[in-house]
């Protein structure tokens, strides 16, 4: 991230804040290490529910006191859901819109750039025969996805544009969709 001195709140950032923690990684780089987590419930049929509670981050532990991040997923009647909820898929989309958004933000708020509007649409193609197994050929997961970014602000095309291609670079979920993210999935102790 470009580096320069501000005191000032850009695009509802405290660039301030923003550079002292730049400044503080630069000292101790295991303040950058952070750990996400959340626990997911099955409900019924294709409806399960995901809690979020806390995090590591900086050092320490950061619990969401008030209250916990609940996200219902399930399907839609045509893929035998209930619709009580986007379904994981979508939820993938919403979660690659908002980081490319933020990491767009934050850029941008470094740079002193003020933004009036960023305004996201995707979409993503899926083919079912990967999911039921009815064909190796086909992966379960999207085949592509498509992003168009509407951004308006105090900068020259040429600079949004450069800020939407330093998002997509630097925005952690678009990193983990582009380039893939080892999983490990293993089956719990019964009991635990």
């Amino acid at each position: 991230m470009t580096t320069t001195t501000a005191e000032k709140v850009v695009n509802g950032v405290d660039a301030g804040r923003l550079f002292q923690t730049i400044t503080a990684i630069e000292q101790d780089p295991a303040i950058a290490k952070f750990n996400f987590r959340l626990s997911n419930f099955w409900v019924h049929g294709a409806h399960n529910r995901a809690v979020v509670a806390d995090f590591d981050g900086a050092r320490t532990t950061h619990r969401r006191d008030k209250t916990y991040f609940v996200y219902d997923k399930d399907e839609h009647p045509a893929l035998l859901g209930e619709d009580r909820g986007a379904n994981p898929v979508e939820y993938l989309l919403a979660g690659l819109a908002g980081c490319v958004t933020t990491t767009l933000v934050y850029h941008a708020a470094a740079r002193g750039i003020t933004l009036t509007r960023v305004d996201a649409e995707l979409d993503g193609d899926i083919d079912l025969r990967g999911l039921l197994g009815m064909s190796e050929e086909v992966r379960p997961g999207y085949q592509s996805i498509r992003m168009m970014l509407h951004v308006e602000g105090d900068a020259s095309r040429e600079e949004l544009a450069d800020l939407v291609r330093l998002a997509e670079r630097r925005s952690p979920v678009a990193d983990a969709v582009m380039h893939g993210t080892p999983l490990q999935l293993d089956l719990a102790d019964e009991g635990t």
